[in-house]
C-alpha cells in the first residue's frame, strides 16, 4: 500500500535531483508536482531542515541537499558488484586512453554508477547518477538486447524520446539495431546521447537478463578502424573476466 506523503516526498526529491544545477521555486514545484502550494512549502522546510533540500539566503530558491550524496554514496559503497568491477574500469581507462562507464538499468532508464575519464579529451556528460533512457546509448541497448524484443523495458507506445539527432527514437530502427547488437555481441552507438561521441556497450551477465553492463566511449575524432578494434578486444576481455570472477564472501541479498 503507497502512502501518499511519502511518494510525494521521493517524487520531489527525484525532481530537484533531475534539475541538477538549476534550481527551482516554490511555484515551480507546486505545479510539477501538482501540490498545493502550502503543503509544498511544508513539505520543503521539513526537508531543508533534515539536509535532504538546501535552499539560498533569500529562501525562495530550491535544490538537493547533501543527504542525497551520503545516501547516494551509501548505495555504490555497499554493492559488492559495483566494488568488484571498478578496477576494471581502472584497466581498461589505461589500456585504451579513452572514458569507461558502468551502468545499470533502472526501469527504462540506465544510471551511471561509476566512470573513469580519459585525460586526453575533456569530461562529457556520463557523470555518476546520471540516469540515460535506455534506448539512447551503448549501455542501455546493451542491456535492451538481452531481452527478446516482446519484453523490452521501453514505452508500450509513441515515439521514444531524442537526446541528439542521432538518437534512435523509430522502433522498427531499433529493433534493427538490437539484432545487430546481438549478432556482434556488442552495442555500438554513434552520436545517440552526446554529440561527437561514440559507445561500443557490453552487458555483464552474472545475472539473467544481465542488469550491468560496461561501456567505453570515444570522440569520433580519435576513432579509427585500428581503434575500434582495439576498444572491442578490450572490453570483450574486461567482461570475461568480470564475468569468470568467483562470488565473494556471503551471498549477496536477492534486490528487486
Amino acid at each position: 500500500m503507497s502512502v501518499k506523503s511519502a511518494l510525494r516526498t521521493v517524487a520531489l526529491l527525484e525532481l530537484l535531483a533531475e534539475r541538477g544545477d538549476r534550481p527551482s521555486r516554490l511555484r515551480e514545484l507546486s505545479e510539477e508536482l501538482n501540490v498545493p502550494r502550502s503543503s509544498m512549502y511544508s513539505l520543503l522546510q521539513t526537508l531543508v531542515d533534515q539536509g535532504w533540500v538546501r535552499t539560498d539566503v533569500t529562501g525562495a530558491l530550491y535544490g538537493i541537499g547533501i543527504r542525497a550524496l551520503l545516501t547516494g554514496t551509501s548505495y555504490l559503497d555497499s554493492d559488492r558488484r559495483v566494488r568488484l568491477v571498478r578496477p576494471f574500469l581502472d584497466e581498461a581507462s589505461d589500456a585504451l586512453g579513452e572514458t569507461i562507464h558502468l551502468g545499470r538499468l533502472d526501469g527504462r532508464n540506465v544510471v551511471y554508477l561509476a566512470t573513469r575519464e580519459s585525460h586526453e579529451y575533456p569530461r562529457t556528460i556520463h557523470r555518476v547518477g546520471r540516469r540515460v533512457p535506455v534506448h539512447a546509448g551503448a549501455l542501455g541497448k546493451a542491456l535492451l538486447a538481452e531481452h527478446p524484443d516482446d519484453a523490452l523495458p521501453l514505452p508500450a507506445t509513441g515515439e521514444l524520446a531524442a537526446l541528439t539527432p542521432h538518437t534512435l527514437t523509430d522502433r522498427a530502427a531499433l529493433l534493427a539495431d538490437l539484432a545487430a547488437t546481438r549478432e556482434r555481441g556488442h552495442s555500438v552507438e554513434h552520436e545517440e546521447t552526446v554529440p561527437g561521441i561514440a559507445g561500443f556497450g557490453f552487458a555483464l551477465r552474472y545475472d539473467s537478463p544481465a542488469i550491468d553492463a560496461i561501456s567505453c566511449s570515444v570522440p569520433l575524432a580519435r576513432l579509427t578502424p585500428e581503434h575500434e578494434r582495439q576498444i572491442v578486444s578490450v572490453m570483450r576481455e574486461i567482461r570475461r573476466r568480470v564475468e569468470s570472477l568467483p562470488p565473494r564472501g556471503t551471498p549477496e541479498p536477492e534486490w528487486r
